[in-house]
């Protein structure tokens, strides 16, 4: 991506270097999965308050930072501010009212949020009850290592998710899901779960498609980093890697195939209104 003079969001809380004591509880299909990677490579949309146990205690530890590290951060802080312009603007432009912007998290092993206790494990998360969004940037060495997912692009796309979620939120969609995933029985609850992941996926399309015409920030390879990663964040691929197969039931964010489709849907597009033209209806068939 081209992110030379392209400026730093100021909507940061950078917590790095503070490491809390909380102990992190994780059940359901995070046990099926090796240190907790569907958490951490697929970002949670239920909030993730049901899935934490805070002990109340916390502790601080001085943490320099690599060169790496500082560069990732400034990256983060760019494609943040490339999500609020993009936003700002179709919101404004499509009648969705003011876009407010959430607040990017930048923390260490653990930190406390409006939805409990976020730990790295998890990977990024979005929690609807702060409008804050949580990254500790070893996630990306992760999706690297484990995955073989790498790429600059790769790694906006996961943030570009997240602030799906947020858009979602605005829009009253996210509440309207978790509302029927609390009335619904499990397997419908993960259907729910994935319908919402999946046009998070599909915002994040859609945001490339106009931070490319605002700033040309796309170079060659990109949209195929960020293809790569979605086809190996799919809950069917992450199982099969885990387990060896998969449980079609089960699943909370979506085939690798679909992951890829929506993402790729957006990014050709640009328009919310191609894939969820009765957005403000609620109907969710349309995903």
């Amino acid at each position: 991506m081209k992110l030379d003079d392209r400026r730093e969001s100021s909507n940061v809380d950078d917590r790095r270097g503070g490491r809390g004591g909380a102990a992190v509880g994780v059940g359901g299909i995070g046990a099926l999965l090796i240190a907790g990677l569907i958490y951490l490579l697929t970002g949670q949309v239920v909030d993730p308050g049901s899935l934490m146990i805070d002990d109340g205690t916390a502790t601080t530890t001085e943490v320099q930072f690599t060169q790496e590290e500082q560069e990732l951060a400034s990256f983060a802080k760019k494609i943040l501010a490339g999500t609020e312009d993009v936003w700002t603007a179709y919101f404004s432009k499509n009648g969705y009212g003011q876009y407010q912007s959430p607040t990017m998290v930048l923390y260490t092993g653990t930190t406390s949020s409006g939805c409990g206790t976020g730990s790295a494990s998890m990977g990024p998360f979005y929690c609807s009850a702060d409008q804050c969004l949580y990254i500790d940037l070893s996630f990306f060495t992760s999706m690297k290592s484990q995955l073989g997912a790498d790429g600059d692009f790769a790694y906006a796309y996961v943030i570009a998710h997240e602030v799906g979620h947020h858009v979602e939120n605005l829009l009253g969609i996210l509440g309207q899901a978790h509302k029927q995933m609390s009335q619904q029985s499990k397997e419908k609850a993960n259907q729910t779960s994935v319908r919402i992941e999946l046009f998070a996926d599909f915002l994040a399309g859609v945001w490339a498609n106009h931070d490319n015409a605002m700033f040309g920030s796309l170079e060659p390879g990109d949209v195929e980093e960020a293809i790569r990663c979605a086809s190996v964040i799919g809950d069917d691929y992450l199982q099969k890697k885990a387990q060896g197969y998969a449980v079609e039931e089960s699943f909370t964010h979506g085939t690798a195939k679909q992951r890829m489709n929506w993402l790729n849907l957006g990014l050709k597009t640009g328009k919310i209104e191609s894939a969820y033209p009765d957005i403000f209806q609620r109907q969710y068939s349309k995903l």
